[in-house]
């Protein structure tokens, strides 16, 4: 899903141009919130593109850290998403949701995608999580 922002700078047009072309109809988004979010098999049919396919085979996982404070969960998202962001295969980005219940203090990270680029984020989720690192509850800060 892309940004109304971000499909301006990838067909070079002003953001209002790509939102005007939203309320004609010309081009097709879910408004989330305040936000439009377009899928890329939208996108690529306005550019007259087949969308490109997906892998063959998908999985999802689900990964529930307890234990977890709201600013380690916000670290360990940034982390994820930045992990998501270098995928090897940007044709078939993997999908990533994180959600925090500050009352039980867990997060659970929702990840959809292919099982190679899913395995290296689990990989790389068990390394921060299984190391001495700072990153989950009170350890940052010596509690």
């Amino acid at each position: 899903m892309y940004s109304v922002e971000q499909v301006a700078e990838r067909l070079g047009l002003h953001v209002r141009t790509v939102r005007g072309y939203i309320r004609t109809g010309r081009l097709k988004a879910v408004r989330i919130g305040k936000q439009y979010r377009i899928a890329r098999a939208d996108l690529a049919a306005l550019l007259g593109r087949p969308a490109p396919p997906r892998p063959a085979v998908e999985v999802s996982t689900v990964v529930e850290v307890a234990g977890v404070d709201r600013a380690g969960a916000d670290r360990l998202s940034t982390l994820v998403l930045a992990g998501v962001g270098s995928a090897p295969d940007p044709a078939h980005p993997l999908r990533v949701q994180t959600l925090f219940d500050e009352e039980g203090n867990r997060m659970k990270i929702v990840v959809f995608g292919g099982p190679a680029a899913t395995a290296d984020l689990l990989g790389l989720l068990a390394a921060v999580l299984d190391g001495d690192n700072g990153l989950v509850a009170g350890e940052a800060d010596g509690g």
